[in-house]
C-alpha cells in the first residue's frame, strides 16, 4: 500500500476532518473522451439474492401466513393453540407421507357440538397490514362425513383488536381450494391471523394462505411490491439466485434443489433454511423455506426488472464450513441432469419435458438463460474434480451458456491461488471472487483489477461489501463509511470493465427483526423498507452505466487513490453524454479540472449528482430513509474543462453532453 493511501484509509476509518492551510490548487485530470478503452458490459452492475435475513418467506415473498401447511420441524411452530386443545386431541397433525411426500401434513380439527375453537397465526414477526388493502383468504380443506365446519377469518391488530374478516364454509369429504376476500379496516405492524372453527365434526385443513392484493404485478402467489420496487429502481443488469451458502446446505440433504421449488406451490416440499442456526448471537429456529418463491418466480423476477438470470447450481458439495459433505463422482449424474434439465426449463421449446412446465405455469416463452453458476464458495481439488465433469457436459449440450466458477469465500491466500491458477489453465469462462473487508481494504484495493490478465477469464465480483466491525459478528453498519470506500473500490470494476463482467454487493435483504448477518444493501420490516447509503452507491453506478470506458489519468497514471481522489469515465452512447464519476475518500475538499479531449463541444450545463455525508457514521433507517441519498443540482461547463471542488467524504457523479 502507498504512503498517501495509508493516510486516507485511517483518515476514513478515523473520522478525522482536517483543513487545508492554505487554498488548494485544483488537481488537473484529462479524460480521453475520443478513445474507447473497452464496451461496458451489459450485465455490469447487478443483484445477488439470497434467501438469508428473512429475505424470501417473510421479505419479499408476500405470503403473510407463517408454517402454512404444518411442515416446520415442530409441526405448529407459528400458530397459538391452546394447550388443553392438543392433549385432548381437538386439534392434531396428520403425516400422509407415502401419500403426498412433497406436503404430508395437514391439521385435523374435531369439534364437539356448539364448541367453537381457534388457531392464530402470528406471521413473520408479525403481519404487515395495511388499512384499505384487500386480503385474500385461501386454504385446502375436507368435510368428515357428517360434519358441517365453517370458518371465520379475522385479521388483529398489534393490541389483538379485530380489523377485518370473512367466512369460508368448507363441503365436500375430498381436498378443495376454498378462497375469500376481505378489506382490512385499519393499520398495523405487527398483525395476526386468527382462523376459528365453529359447528360440529371433523374437519381437515392444509395450505392456510393470506396475501395482500396488491402485490408485484398484482399475481397471486406475488412478491411485496415496495422491496421489488427498490430492485427495479438499480435497473440491474443481472439477478443472481438463489444465493449464496443457501445453495450449498449445511448438509447435502438440504441444498437447494430447484425442482423442488416449480410446479404447483402446493406440492413444492419445504425445508429447513441453512441460517436458521448458524450464527449463535442470531440463532433464528423458526427459519424455513417455502419455496413459494422458487426458481420460476425467480426468472419471472429477472424478466420483470429487466436483469438476466443468473442461477447457481449446487455442484455435489455441501458448505466446506460446515459439513464438508461432498457426493461420490461417480453420483454425480443426477447433479449434472438438474443443471441440464434447469437450461431446458428455462429455454427449452414447449414440447420439451421441463419447457412444457415452464408454459404451464404460464410463461410459453424462454427466459433466454445464457449463464449459470456450477457450485457457490467451494474450493480445493474437490472442486475443480466436480466442476471438470459438470463443464464437460454442460458445454457439450449447450455450448453458449457461460459458466461461473468459484474461486473461495476470499480474494487471496491458498486457496484463492490454487483455484485461481488451476482453473485459468482449464480455459473457464468467468470466475467468481468474493470479498467482505474492511473500507480500509477496498481503498487500497481499488487498483486491484489494473493488471489482471486482459487474455484471461473474466471476472464476477460476486460478493462483496464494507464491514465496519470486521466479519460475520453482526455489529457492522451500512455507515457513510463503508459505502464510501465501496464507491471508491468500484470506480477501479468500472475502469477494468473488459476484465470485470459482473459485480453485485451481498446480500441484499434483511428483515430489521429477522437478521442474521449484517451488512445488508436494503433494509424493512413489514410495512416499510429503505435503501441504505450503499444501496444508493450501487443505483447510482447502475443507473449512470454507460456504454464505453474512456481513459481518465492524472499526468501518465489513472486515478485511484492519488490525493485521495478515485475515479472512472464512461461515455454512454444512447444519450451522448460523458459520464464521470469521482470519490473524494478524504476529510478536505479536493478542487479538481477534468480537461475533456477527443471531443469538438461540450454543453454548457451538465447534472451534478452528489451522495455525501458529514458524518462517516451516517445511517439511513425506517424513520430516515432518504437521510444519506443523492442530490441532484446542474453545473456549468466552460469549454472543454469541467471544474468543481468535491466535497470531503463524497461520491459525485457528473453527466454532460459532448459532441464527438
Amino acid at each position: 500500500m502507498k504512503p498517501q493511501r495509508i493516510i486516507t484509509a485511517l483518515s476514513l476509518l478515523m473520522g478525522v476532518y482536517t483543513t487545508p492551510l492554505a487554498a488548494q490548487q485544483p488537481l488537473n485530470f484529462t479524460v480521453k473522451a475520443g478513445e474507447i478503452k473497452t464496451p461496458v458490459s451489459p450485465n455490469m452492475w447487478g443483484i445477488f439474492f439470497e434467501d438469508i435475513n428473512l429475505s424470501a418467506d417473510g421479505g419479499i415473498y408476500a405470503e403473510l401466513v407463517k408454517n402454512r401447511s404444518f411442515e416446520f420441524s415442530t409441526p405448529l411452530m407459528g400458530w397459538s393453540v391452546p394447550r388443553n386443545a392438543v392433549a385432548s386431541g381437538q386439534i392434531v397433525v396428520v403425516n400422509r407421507q407415502e401419500d403426498h411426500p412433497s406436503n404430508p401434513r395437514f391439521a385435523r380439527i374435531t369439534m364437539p357440538a356448539t364448541r367453537s375453537f381457534e388457531i392464530v397465526n402470528e406471521g413473520f414477526r408479525g403481519m404487515g397490514i395495511k388499512s384499505g388493502e384487500q386480503y385474500n383468504f385461501s386454504l385446502y380443506a375436507r368435510q368428515q362425513e357428517g360434519a358441517a365446519v365453517k370458518l371465520t377469518v379475522t385479521l388483529l391488530d398489534d393490541a389483538g383488536k379485530e380489523i377485518g374478516s370473512t367466512t369460508v364454509s368448507p363441503a365436500g369429504s375430498s381436498w378443495q381450494q376454498y378462497k375469500a376476500s376481505f378489506t382490512a379496516a385499519a393499520t398495523a405492524s405487527k398483525g395476526k391471523l386468527k382462523v376459528t372453527f365453529s359447528g360440529n365434526g371433523v374437519i381437515d385443513v392444509d395450505m392456510i394462505s393470506l396475501f395482500p392484493q396488491h402485490t408485484w404485478k398484482e399475481r397471486s402467489n406475488g412478491l411485496r411490491t415496495d422491496l421489488v420496487q427498490l430492485l427495479a429502481d438499480l435497473h440491474p443488469g443481472f439477478l443472481r439466485f438463489p444465493g449464496g451458502c443457501i445453495v450449498e446446505g449445511r448438509e447435502l440433504v438440504n441444498r437447494y434443489q430447484w425442482k423442488k421449488t416449480v410446479g404447483d406451490v402446493n406440492d413444492r416440499e419445504l425445508i429447513i433454511n441453512r441460517w436458521n442456526n448458524e450464527f449463535p448471537h442470531r440463532a433464528t429456529p423458526d427459519y424455513f423455506q417455502s419455496f413459494g418463491l422458487g426458481f420460476f418466480e425467480y426468472f419471472q423476477l429477472s424478466e420483470d426488472i429487466g436483469a438476466s438470470p443468473l442461477p447457481i447450481l449446487n455442484c455435489g458439495m455441501a458448505c466446506q464450513f460446515n459439513s464438508g459433505e461432498v457426493v461420490a463422482v461417480n453420483e454425480l449424474d443426477p447433479y449434472i441432469q438438474d443443471a441440464l434439465d434447469l437450461i431446458e426449463f428455462a429455454n427449452g421449446d414447449v414440447t420439451s419435458k421441463w419447457g412444457a412446465l415452464r408454459a404451464k405455469m404460464g410463461h410459453p416463452a424462454p427466459f433466454n438463460l445464457k449463464m449459470m453458476g456450477v457450485g457457490n464458495e467451494q474450493w480445493g481439488p474437490q472442486y475443480v474434480e466436480r466442476y471438470t465433469i459438470f463443464a464437460k457436459a454442460i458445454k457439450s449440450k449447450y455450448p453458449d451458456i457461460k459458466l461461473i466458477n468459484s474461486l473461495g469465500p476470499g480474494p487471496d491466500g491458498d486457496r484463492f491461488t490454487f483455484l485461481n491458477d488451476t482453473l485459468r489453465k482449464l480455459n473457464a469462462d468467468i470466475l467468481d471472487e468474493h470479498y467482505y473487508s474492511s473500507p480500509e481494504w477496498f481503498l487500497s484495493n481499488a487498483a486491484r483489477y489494473d493488471s489482471y490478465d486482459r487474455k484471461g477469464p473474466k471476472i464476477f465480483a460476486g460478493e462483496y461489501a464494507a464491514h465496519s466491525k470486521g466479519v460475520g459478528n453482526g455489529d457492522n453498519k451500512n455507515n457513510w463509511q463503508s459505502a464510501l470506500a465501496e464507491a471508491a473500490f468500484m470506480t477501479g470494476l468500472e475502469r477494468n470493465t473488459d476484465v470485470v463482467v459482473m459485480a453485485s454487493y451481498a446480500p441484499l435483504l434483511a428483515h430489521v427483526d429477522g437478521w442474521q448477518w449484517t451488512p445488508d444493501l436494503i433494509w424493512f420490516d413489514n410495512l416499510r423498507s429503505y435503501g441504505t447509503p450503499n444501496y444508493y452507491v450501487q443505483k447510482l453506478y447502475a443507473n449512470n452505466k454507460g456504454t464505453a470506458v474512456v481513459p481518465m489519468l492524472k499526468g501518465n497514471q489513472v486515478i485511484s487513490g492519488q490525493d485521495s481522489v478515485y475515479a472512472s469515465t464512461v461515455v454512454d452512447d444512447a444519450t451522448g453524454e460523458l459520464v464521470i464519476k469521482l470519490v473524494n475518500a478524504s476529510a478536505t475538499v479536493k478542487p479538481v479540472a477534468v480537461a475533456v479531449q477527443g471531443v469538438k463541444s461540450i454543453a454548457a450545463n451538465g447534472k451534478l449528482t452528489t451522495l455525501r455525508s458529514d458524518d462517516l457514521q451516517g445511517l439511513n433507517s425506517l424513520d430516515r430513509p432518504t437521510g444519506i441519498s443523492p442530490e441532484e443540482k446542474n453545473i456549468d461547463i466552460k469549454g472543454k474543462t469541467i471544474r468543481t471542488d468535491i466535497a470531503p467524504w463524497s461520491f459525485y457523479v457528473i453527466r454532460a453532453k459532448i459532441n464527438k
